[in-house]
C-alpha cells in the first residue's frame, strides 16, 4: 500500500475558504490566476502522496455558482502547434478538451482568449472554430516592452488596446492549456478595463508549486523546478516579503520579476497596491495539508529522477536541450541522489543483461519487483504485464493466461495483413487479448481484476518504448521511465 503523505480532504475545506475570503477582500469580484493544470495534476499527486489528480475541480464545484472560467491560448502556440507533452495533443485541440471538460462537471466557460495576437493565419482559422461552436471569443495584443514598460501596459495603448471580456460571475478562473500563454496579462488587462468602467476587482494567483511556506532547497520544491526545467524556472526567497515582514517564504522568479508591474498596476488604478510581495498575491493552502514530510520528501526525490530520464529520452528524440539534462543533474546533487536510487532501473539492466534484449521492471507498491523480457511472441513491456498480473493475482508463472493458439493469428494480422514488421505483441494488443479470454478463462478473468493494483507503481525499460506501450503505462498509474537509447540504429521509431 502507497504510503500517504497529505490530507486532501483538509486541503479542499482550506483552499475553498482562502479563495472566498480573498473575494470578500476585494468587494466580490476576484480573477484568480490559475497556475499549473486543473484537470489531472499528476506531478502535484506524484510528488504529495494523498492529493488527488482533481483535488483543485472538486474545489472549485464547491465555488461553482461563483465561478466563471476563461481560457487562454497563445496565437503563437497555435501557430507552433505547439504540444502538451503529457498528453501528446497540441495546445488549440487541448482548449476544446478543456472546455468539454468542464462542461461536463457543470462549470461555465465564458470565453476564449487568443493572447500575442498579430493576426496569424492559424489563430484567425482557431477564432472561426470556436465561433461556429458557439464560443465567445476575444483577442489581446502584443504589448511592447512588456512587461518593464510600466507606464505603456497601464494606457490605452497598452491594456487599454486588448478587447475586454464581458464577465458575469464573481470569481474568474484565468486558465490556459500550459505556461507562457498569457494569463497575467489578461488579468491586467481585465483590471485596467474594470477600474474604467467604475468596477471594482482585484487579482489573486492560485500557484500549487514552489509551495511558499516550505523551504527553498524542500524536495518537494526542487522538484518543482525540476518539471519546469524547459521554462528555465528558479525558486526563489521571495525578497519582497523578506522586505515587508522580515519572514521568508518561498516564490519563483517569474512571480517575483512580475511583481514591480502588478504592484505598479494597482498604484496607478487604484492609487494604491493591496499586496507587499508576490507571496501576498498567492492563496495556495497546499503547505498547511502535508502529513508526513518523510513520504512526501521520498516522493519528490523520486519524481527529479523520472523527470532525468523522461528529459533524457526526450533529448533523444529531439524534442528537449541538452541543459536541461544538465540542470535535473545539479538537482540530483543537490538532494544527494543519482539514478540508482531508483530500484526498478537495475532490476531492468540487470534483465536485459542477462537475455540479452529489451527488457523492462516494475516495482509494486509493497516493494516487489517483477521483470519482463522480450519473446517470440511479445514484447518486453506485454510480457511484464502478464507477469505482474500474474504476481498479483497468485498465479502460478508457468500457467499460460493468453493461449498461443490466439497470439499467433494476432500476429498474422499485424504482419500480413497490417504492414506490421514486428510481430511481437503491444501492451495494449495483449490486453485485447487478455480481455476476449477472460469472457471463456477464470484464470485469465482473475489476471484482468488485478489491473487497479497496478496504480501508484514504478517501472523501467532498458530502451525507449514505443508511443503505444508508454500510453498504456500511464493509463494504467505506472509511473514509467526509460534509458535514453532505442531498442535499434533505425533513424526512423515510431
Amino acid at each position: 500500500m502507497q504510503k500517504i503523505g497529505f490530507d486532501n480532504d483538509k486541503y479542499i475545506e482550506l483552499q475553498s475558504q482562502k479563495i472566498l475570503e480573498r473575494i470578500e477582500y476585494f468587494g466580490g469580484k476576484l480573477y484568480l490566476e490559475f497556475g499549473g493544470k486543473l484537470f489531472d495534476d499528476y506531478h502535484a499527486s506524484r510528488v504529495l502522496p494523498g492529493f488527488k489528480p482533481d483535488s483543485k475541480v472538486k474545489m472549485l464545484l464547491q465555488l461553482k455558482d461563483q465561478a466563471e472560467i476563461v481560457i487562454t491560448i497563445s496565437a503563437d502556440d497555435i501557430e507552433k502547434n505547439k504540444l502538451r507533452g503529457d498528453l501528446g495533443i497540441t495546445y488549440d485541440l487541448d482548449v476544446l478538451r478543456l472546455i468539454d471538460a468542464f462542461r461536463d462537471i457543470g462549470l461555465y466557460v465564458g470565453s476564449v482568449v487568443i493572447t500575442q495576437y498579430r493576426s496569424q493565419q492559424t489563430a484567425d482559422a482557431f477564432q472561426k472554430r470556436l465561433q461556429n461552436l458557439g464560443m465567445k471569443v476575444y483577442k489581446h495584443y502584443p504589448i511592447p516592452d512588456y512587461p518593464s514598460n510600466v507606464s505603456l501596459i497601464v494606457s490605452d495603448e497598452g491594456c487599454g488596446k486588448n478587447d475586454y471580456i464581458e464577465t458575469k460571475h464573481s470569481l474568474i478562473i484565468i486558465t490556459a492549456p500550459g505556461p507562457g500563454s498569457g494569463k497575467m496579462s489578461v488579468c491586467l488587462s481585465q483590471l485596467y478595463h474594470d477600474y474604467n468602467r467604475g468596477i471594482r476587482a482585484g487579482y489573486a494567483k492560485f500557484e500549487t508549486f514552489p509551495i511558499w511556506n516550505l523551504p527553498l532547497k524542500h524536495p518537494v520544491n526542487l522538484a518543482y523546478e525540476a518539471a519546469t526545467t524547459d521554462l528555465n524556472d528558479v525558486n526563489m526567497i521571495d525578497p519582497f516579503h523578506l522586505e515587508a515582514y522580515g519572514e521568508t517564504s518561498v516564490n519563483y522568479n517569474r512571480d517575483i520579476e512580475i511583481f514591480p508591474v502588478l504592484n505598479a498596476t494597482f498604484e496607478r488604478i487604484e492609487g494604491k497596491s493591496p499586496y507587499k510581495s508576490p507571496t501576498d498575491m498567492g492563496v495556495n493552502m497546499v503547505g498547511f495539508c502535508i502529513t508526513d514530510d518523510d513520504v512526501v520528501c521520498e516522493a519528490s526525490k523520486q519524481e527529479v529522477i523520472r523527470r532525468y530520464y523522461n528529459t533524457f529520452c526526450s533529448v533523444k528524440r529531439g524534442l528537449a536541450e541538452k541543459a536541461e539534462v544538465y540542470r535535473l543533474e545539479l538537482l540530483m546533487k543537490q538532494l544527494g541522489i543519482s539514478p540508482k536510487n531508483r530500484p526498478v532501473v537495475d532490476a531492468a539492466l540487470k534483465r536485459a543483461e542477462e537475455t540479452g534484449g529489451p527488457a523492462v521492471a516494475l516495482q509494486l507498491n509493497d516493494g516487489r519487483i517483477i521483470t519482463g523480457k522480450t519473446t517470440p511472441l511479445l514484447g518486453a513491456s506485454a510480457a511484464l504485464l502478464l507477469n505482474t498480473l500474474k504476481e498479483l493475482g497468485g498465479i502460478h508463472h508457468d500457467i499460460h493466461l493468453i493461449s498461443p493458439i490466439v497470439i499467433e493469428p494476432i500476429q498474422v494480422l499485424k504482419t500480413e495483413h497490417m504492414g506490421n514488421r514486428n510481430p511481437r505483441l503491444h501492451t495494449d494488443e495483449i490486453l485485447i487479448a487478455l480481455s476476449i479470454c477472460a469472457a471463456t478463462n477464470p484464470t485469465a478473468a482473475l489476471a484482468m481484476q488485478q489491473l487497479p493494483k497496478l496504480r501508484g507503481s514504478q517501472a523501467h525499460s532498458s530502451v525507449i518504448l514505443s508511443g503505444v506501450d508508454e500510453n498504456v503505462f500511464h493509463k494504467l498509474g505506472v509511473h514509467i521511465t526509460c534509458e535514453p537509447q532505442y531498442q535499434s540504429k533505425k533513424l526512423y521509431h515510431k
